[in-house]
């Protein structure tokens, strides 16, 4: 894989044959990389469903080299540009050509996906004025720019190991944004390696969810050489368990911690752009899981058989069809503080115009500030892990216990899903390499960990209000949720005793009016009507409580929210 150069091929769509490979650049005169390794799917793989539909398209796959004489399997990673011609633009038109579009792609293959995101746009570029021609016999353009990544390759450039995962161009900015809580469900359920399925009808943003999430996991975008086949497992043969340690490096310290968490190892399988023609690949018996995503709505057909969770970007939504998963998947009181602290940050920083950057130009909610926090959540959550197997094997010593930490702080991460974990295979890879003491080295703590405080109820409450779209409704209720909410920082339950009885109070007051004011209008008759009406009323607010203090409090949540934030940064 040291030696692997990169290659450039061309991607036909013929219209009786269908997708096939015309030519390559990089190769001896004679070879044909896709016939020596058995690279059948390559032009499927090349043209995703419904690239026709759009001017450019991306995408992103991986490809299994077998075993040679001198170097053994491992995975290689493709991205594809298609693009299309009017076929009475060309200069020269084929015999062969009889449709009214010319449909092409080109691709590069390379033993790396971190630098695809420049790639992508020299890329782009170069497909763009290969088709500007409307000559496709002039390849030099192709030629060139594979010959100059071969120059890059030889100088190391494209061979250097880099630790910003973030050079796949991905924005997890949108990421946060779009998916908010759920960003963090999709992680750990990652983890867990069961069969995920991604679907939508636009490849690039298809692929780029995918790429986005497992860049989450540090280190694993350097780490995918065992990502292309299920009977892949060159990570885990080769791998040690380090015996050092520098704090002040990181890549060390992650090191030592045992990252990255190997989710793509035997039995597992990650194809970012998956067709239809690889569904055996994914219903073989020897495969235990898989991240893949696919265009063609078919598969949504047959979800359960191939899945199980399947996030559909079209419609923005999560379905996890296994009950296990489900439960495992729930998120604690502590899970869902951190990510909802996130998802604020990424919220208040929010650009329309540049969704990649904060409005501030700041650290706060910055691509590196997100991918940080869930670096952190992980060191911590491994960490809390080892000390769990501590007290486990330590529990008639109350010696070994630490002073400073209460219980079991795993618990934090939630318990279903700790004990889901512990039976997966990079669970097993990660502790039987890593020492039985990681908790001397990062604190064995959630970020979020603590009970349930009333910011997090206020917070809450405002993201249904917003989901909801509810209008802002009970003026008068500003006031006296105001003064309750401040008292209750102190004591939650002096807070909500005293504001059942303000809305008692109020309620009263607004029922009293409304009485008089019909009284007047309509007599006494009605006076009685109305007044029976309120008195069903009033005693049914000690069910219905729970329901108002949901419409009061997300109506002060939004009314103070800047207020509250101005206060909270300047402290």
């Amino acid at each position: 894989k040291a030696g692997f150069v990169p290659l450039v091929t061309v991607v036909d769509f013929h219209h009786h044959r269908g997708p096939e490979v015309e030519r390559w650049f990089g190769v001896e005169d004679g070879r044909d990389p896709a016939a020596e390794y058995d690279w059948t799917l390559l032009p499927f793989m090349a043209l995703s469903d419904g690239a026709h539909a759009s001017t450019e398209d991306f995408s992103y796959f991986t490809l299994l080299r077998p075993a040679t004489d001198d170097t053994p399997a491992t995975s290689l990673f493709g991205i594809s540009c298609t693009r299309q011609l009017d076929a009475s633009q060309l200069l020269v038109r084929p015999a062969d050509v009889t449709r009214s579009t010319v449909q092409k792609a080109v691709v590069v293959i390379a033993d790396s996906p971190q630098f695809f995101g420049m790639l992508r746009e020299r890329l782009s570029v170069v497909t763009s004025a290969w088709f500007a021609q409307r000559e496709f016999g002039d390849t030099e353009i192709l030629r060139r720019f594979q010959e100059s990544l071969a120059e890059e390759k030889a100088r190391g450039q494209l061979n250097e190991e880099v630790d910003r995962d973030q050079y796949l161009g991905m924005s997890l900015r949108e990421l946060v944004r779009e998916f908010r809580w759920q960003t963090l469900v999709l992680l750990k359920c990652c983890l867990l390696q069961p069969k995920m399925l991604f679907f939508g009808s636009r490849c690039e943003r298809l692929c780029m969810m995918q790429f986005s999430l497992i860049s989450l996991i540090p280190g694993l975008l350097r780490n995918l050489q065992d990502s292309a086949g299920p009977d892949l497992d060159s990570y885990e043969k080769n791998l040690c368990r380090p015996t050092s340690l520098r704090t002040s490096d990181r890549n060390s310290l992650l090191s030592y911690m045992g990252l990255p968490l190997q989710i793509f190892g035997k039995g597992s399988l990650y194809g970012p752009y998956t067709p239809l023609q690889q569904l055996d690949i994914l219903a073989d018996f020897g495969t235990k899981s898989y991240i893949v995503g696919s265009t063609n709505s078919l598969l949504l057909q047959q979800r359960d058989r191939y899945s199980d969770i399947l996030i559909n970007l079209d419609e923005n939504t999560i379905n996890i069809t296994s009950t296990s998963l489900r439960t495992a998947l729930a998120l604690s009181h502590s899970d869902r503080r951190w990510i909802d602290f996130i998802t604020q940050e990424v919220n208040d920083t929010w650009d329309e115009s540049n969704p990649g950057r904060p409005k501030t130009m700041g650290y706060r909610g910055s691509e590196e500030f997100i991918r940080l926090q869930f670096e952190e959540y992980l060191l911590s959550m491994v960490s809390s892990v080892k000390y769990r197997n501590y007290l486990a094997q330590n529990a008639h010593n109350p010696r070994a216990v630490l002073p400073h930490i209460e219980g079991d702080p795993s618990l934090d991460f939630g318990n279903e899903w700790v004990e889901y974990w512990m039976k997966t295979h990079n669970y097993q890879i990660w502790d039987s390499h890593t020492d039985s003491h990681l908790f001397d080295i990062v604190e064995p703590k959630h970020p979020c960990a603590g009970g349930l405080t009333i910011d997090d109820v206020q917070r809450r409450i405002q993201q249904q209000v917003q989901d909801l779209h509810l209008d802002e409704r009970f003026a008068v209720g500003k006031e006296v949720l105001g003064r309750n909410l401040a008292a209750g920082r102190d004591k939650a339950s002096t807070m909500f005793n005293k504001f059942y009885a303000d809305m008692e109070t109020l309620r009263e007051a607004q029922r009293k009016r409304a009485e008089e004011d019909q009284a007047a209008k309509n007599g006494s008759a009605a006076y009685n009507v109305d007044l029976t009406k309120a008195q069903q009323t009033v005693s049914s607010v000690g069910t219905r409580a729970g329901a108002y203090i949901g419409s009061w409090t997300s109506w002060a949540s939004e009314k103070r929210k800047q207020g509250w934030g101005r206060s909270s940064s300047s402290s």
